[in-house]
């Protein structure tokens, strides 16, 4: 992985005399209004508040090209460390469909921020009370629901398509709707435009805790606890598989320095351990769940074979 900035024991507090001299942009790589962009802005807000950084802090939302315009413009600033950007399982989903030739490595690793469960989701007039409703319906009719996610191939289509793999139907015959954000989605399925909304847990928990929606189950290992702790896993809806992770976090351009990452890797852990961003956790019933840039490599390496073997597995890779 050419891109990671590997640091030796030691090496981190030599070169950490590195800080932003000009402003820093923080990149999203999808529209104003959605998860991502809020991410983003918060980190904004951290950076800004606590003066971890005394430059100016700007963000720039790059939507496209599901997510690849972004990760174009990153690759036109490379061993520039000041350009942030919000990265997730796009990367990876984007490189195996052959929708980008960006390959995941060219990006510097610099902290992982979130991981979460994907989540189905339905309005609160939707007869579908569970996902055993859900794989009958598709049992009778394999088309007759249609799925509101923000991308084909996506990790939310690959979290549906694994659980209709897991129930033993066709995954490529499903009913996709695409949306910019998941707040696009939210009022489609809230409208009746759309049946079901595959969503990590964090978009959906707001609405479903307001009564405008009804989360019928999570692909994870386990229930998470707080708000969500009432939504079953779809093992425990007898269905076989836990998905993919959805994670978020932030990567730097290519090429960028052992100092350079050494500042970002203190920077954005203290982000982590703000008031500000453990209160954004704790509203959205997110785990406490953090990788420096070392661990963040290793992480992204093991994601990225999981993720390979899923799509080769239910046909929607190259």
């Amino acid at each position: 992985m050419a891109a990671v900035a590997v640091l030796v024991p030691g090496e981190a507090s030599s070169q950490t005399a590195w800080r932003p001299d000009k402003p820093v942009e923080l990149v999203v790589p999808t529209s104003a209004g959605g998860n991502n962009d809020r991410m983003l802005r918060l980190v904004q807000k951290v950076l800004q508040d606590h003066k971890l950084v005394t430059t100016p802090v700007l963000v720039l939302n790059k939507p496209g090209g599901n997510q690849h315009l972004a990760v174009v413009y990153m690759s036109q600033h490379a061993a520039d460390p000041h350009y942030i950007m919000m990265t997730n399982s796009t990367l990876f989903t984007n490189e195996l469909n052959g929708l980008s030739k960006q390959p995941y490595t060219n990006l510097t690793p610099l902290a992982l921020m979130i991981v979460e469960s994907n989540a189905f989701t339905v309005s609160t007039d939707s007869p579908l009370s569970s996902m055993r409703d859900l794989m009958a319906r598709l049992r009778a009719d394999l088309e007759s629901l249609s799925f509101a996610m923000p991308a084909r191939g996506g990790v939310t289509h690959i979290a549906l398509a694994a659980a209709v793999k897991a129930a033993g139907l066709d995954p490529r015959r499903l009913k996709i709707v695409v949306f910019k954000t998941s707040g696009e989605s939210i009022t489609s399925i809230a409208g009746g435009h759309v049946d079901v909304m595959v969503s990590s847990l964090a978009s959906v928990m707001g609405v479903a805790q307001a009564g405008k929606a009804r989360v019928l189950g999570i692909a994870a290992r386990e229930r998470r606890g707080g708000a969500a702790a009432n939504v079953p896993t779809l093992r425990e809806q007898g269905i076989d598989t836990d998905g993919v992770a959805a994670w978020r976090g932030l990567s730097g351009p290519a090429e960028l320095a052992p100092g350079q990452v050494a500042f970002w890797d203190e920077t954005l852990a203290k982000v982590f351990e703000s008031g500000d961003w453990k209160d954004y956790l704790a509203k959205n019933d997110l785990p406490p769940q953090h990788l420096r840039s070392r661990d963040f490599a290793k992480y992204l390496q093991g994601e990225y074979e999981t993720t390979k073997a899923v799509m080769a597995d239910i046909g929607l890779g190259k």
